[in-house]
């Protein structure tokens, strides 16, 4: 399988601590990969050394085959890597159609240059994308009429905007009814699966975890310390003690992440 995005021994310190210790993980071409741990495992730290937002200690991040460690987020985003967050952050006065055109024309490098003319610009392609996320019949409403799950749909369109090869979601379904956590993850498998995006989230719903990803990869105290499919997982011994205080409780949603 092509190997899209590598971590190569990712380190991450804050003095004292260490975040991530000696990360080294593989995405491959149209795989739908999560990354599981306890709160305070790494998994955010991990997130922003991939982004740009924090730069590591030691160790490479790899696009392709490309040295992209230590790029600036914006950087990395023009190479091709897009992310959603836990929190959905939104142009509130906007339309959901004029949030994804201000991302087209960023994508285009264009917000500048035509800002007045905006809602003129993309328009097709926006509303492609929503189409793309079952949101094309809400296309003209303002955000701050949208339910929480329809930000998030909103939001999955923004990142779509400028065809990335990697998406990172980081706690794509925080916050979301159990059947719009559902429906959400059945969007992005149909997405990785129909435009070949490489998809990398963290999720502390064991559910939609083993319900929807290729593969399975565990960060406890920031080391890597098994991966495998969701039913080696389910069953690692390892896993349950770390990640679930020794009891199989799996399906059950944990807190928010913080490390």
């Amino acid at each position: 399988m092509t190997v899209v995005l590598e971590t190569q021994n990712l380190t991450k310190r804050f003095e004292a601590i260490v975040a991530v210790d000696d990360v080294s993980l593989q995405l491959h071409k149209g795989e739908l990969l999560a990354l599981i741990g306890p709160n305070g495992a790494g998994k955010s730290t991990c997130f922003n050394m991939l982004m740009g937002q924090l730069k590591p200690t030691s160790g490479s991040v790899l696009l392709e085959g490309q040295n992209i460690t230590g790029l600036k987020p914006r950087e990395v985003w023009r190479q091709g890597v897009g992310r959603t967050f836990q929190i959905t952050a939104t142009y509130t006065s906007m339309t959901v159609i004029e949030n994804v055109q201000m991302a087209l024309l960023s994508h285009h490098r264009q917000v500048f240059s035509i800002l007045p003319y905006a809602t003129r610009k993309y328009r097709t392609e926006a509303l492609n994308l929503l189409e793309m996320v079952n949101m094309a019949d809400q296309a003209d409403r303002h955000c701050a009429t949208l339910a929480y799950g329809d930000l998030k749909r909103m939001e999955l369109a923004i990142a779509l905007a400028h065809d990335p090869k990697v998406l990172l979601m980081d706690e794509p379904t925080a916050g979301m009814a159990p059947k719009e956590r559902v429906a959400l993850m059945q969007l992005t498998a149909d997405i990785v699966r129909d435009r070949g995006v490489s998809v990398l989230f963290t999720e502390h719903d064991m559910d939609v975890v083993f319900a929807h990803s290729h593969r399975i990869i565990v960060l406890n105290r920031g080391e890597l310390i098994t991966e495998g499919t969701a039913e080696e997982i389910r069953n690692n011994p390892t896993v349950q003690e770390v990640y679930l205080g020794g009891g199989t409780v799996f399906g059950s949603e944990e807190g928010a992440e913080h490390a």
